[in-house]
């Protein structure tokens, strides 16, 4: 449990994301690529609850009586549809901007939602059924603490889900040279050798005493948007238990 202690925030990271905290909740700002994304994680973690706790795949609240995290919540645009499915939820940013709008955003659609401004590592000894970290790994400062502070934080019987690009040349081409040379994404902030293989975050996880139970790729279809089940050349997502 020493690594889990350890700081992985960046702090240059945090800065870049506090800029961007008003625009957050703006379908056609600077986060416009996250809201777009939001539906397929969505559809990918739902699914992932139904089979882990056995619940009515048309039932609206199947986090009902469970706690959940989103680490690296930015303004909350993942932690708000987890507390529509019932989950006491948390989120936990690096940037205290990023809180700042979520809070508000929050109060403004009603919601109860703890917000939280640090890093993951800030809450020893607190536990969460569902834990999730949606693009966060690669922008820490020590992945293997991070993922380790991520674990210390699952639940016995608990569910994490994460994701993050690939390290491929076709996510450099798409993610650096178009969408932030366009400005799809806001310039700089992807760090492309920062991106982990699957096989380099499994390593990291089952170090950590974790298990991946389940992988799909997250890519992008002209006709569809953003959807699972694609090759794992650009994006994927991992289900991930207690070992």
């Amino acid at each position: 449990m020493g690594s889990a202690t350890k700081a992985t925030i960046d702090p240059r990271e945090a800065e870049h994301f506090g800029k961007l905290a008003a625009d957050w909740w703006n379908p056609k700002g600077s986060s416009a690529m996250l809201h777009r994304l939001n539906p397929a994680r969505l559809g990918y973690i739902r699914q992932a609850i139904d089979l882990h706790w056995g619940g009515d795949s048309a039932g609206f609240a199947p986090l009902a009586g469970k706690t959940a995290i989103d680490v690296g919540c930015g303004a909350g645009l993942l932690v708000e549809p987890l507390a529509r499915l019932g989950a006491r939820m948390t989120g936990i940013d690096a940037a205290p901007e990023n809180i700042g709008a979520a809070r508000a955003h929050a109060a403004a659609t009603g919601l109860d939602i703890e917000y939280i401004a640090g890093g993951i590592e800030n809450l020893p000894g607190r536990t969460f059924d569902l834990v999730t970290s949606m693009e966060v790994i690669e922008h820490v400062t020590d992945p293997a603490a991070f993922v380790g502070a991520l674990a210390g934080a699952l639940a016995e019987g608990g569910l994490m889900i994460l994701s993050t690009p690939n390290r491929t040349l076709a996510s450099r081409i798409a993610m650096i040279t178009l969408a932030e040379g366009t400005g799809a994404i806001p310039e700089g902030t992807h760090d492309w050798s920062k991106f982990l293989r699957p096989e380099e975050l499994e390593e990291l996880l089952v170090a950590a005493g974790l298990k991946v139970i389940d992988r799909t790729g997250l890519g992008f279809s002209p006709a569809r948007g953003f959807v699972t089940g694609t090759g794992e050349a650009l994006n994927y997502l991992v289900t991930v238990v207690r070992a």
